[in-house]
């Protein structure tokens, strides 16, 4: 009976080390520093000044703006406070709207039934002739709409 103690002792010693030794490393990550702000100028500088009667010379062309990946823009917006990492509760953000609208009790729970009305509505909604069978249009109906990217006003 002694051995079976201490040997549950002995593994419980083993598994509290481990989760220690976890918890240490994990807090031990060096944390990614963001880029400062370039200085402001110090003094003035006057615009170059040009001969409105020369024709050859075209005007300046104005910087490129630093060209990000679609993936690099997608992590942008799901990285809410700017750290360089995206935690759970940033990835469900955007996913809290659609949520509370089925939660008609607003109970932070998603009941089946809550789950159920919604989709006997969307069901209903999309049914046109009322025959209780969706066809392919009528399905089509139910995709979720895209909108369109504004246009730029420049």
């Amino acid at each position: 009976m002694g051995r079976l103690l201490a040997g549950g002792m002995a593994a419980l010693l083993l598994v509290a080390g481990g989760l220690f030794w976890w918890q240490g490393r994990a807090d031990n990550a060096p944390v990614p520093q963001l880029a400062s702000a370039p200085p402001p100028p110090t003094e003035v500088e006057a615009l170059p000044e040009g001969d409105p009667d020369a024709v050859g010379e075209a005007p300046p062309m104005p910087g490129e703006a630093s060209p990000q990946s679609r993936e690099e823009k997608r992590f942008a917006r799901y990285d809410r406070n700017r750290d360089g990492f995206i935690t759970r509760v940033e990835m469900m953000g955007s996913r809290t709207k659609a949520f509370k609208a089925l939660d008609k009790d607003g109970d932070n729970l998603l009941s089946f039934e809550e789950w159920a009305v919604a989709t006997s509505d969307r069901f209903g909604a999309a049914d046109a002739n009322r025959d209780g069978k969706l066809t392919p249009e009528e399905f089509a109906a139910t995709a979720p709409k895209r909108t369109a990217k504004p246009k730029c006003k420049c």
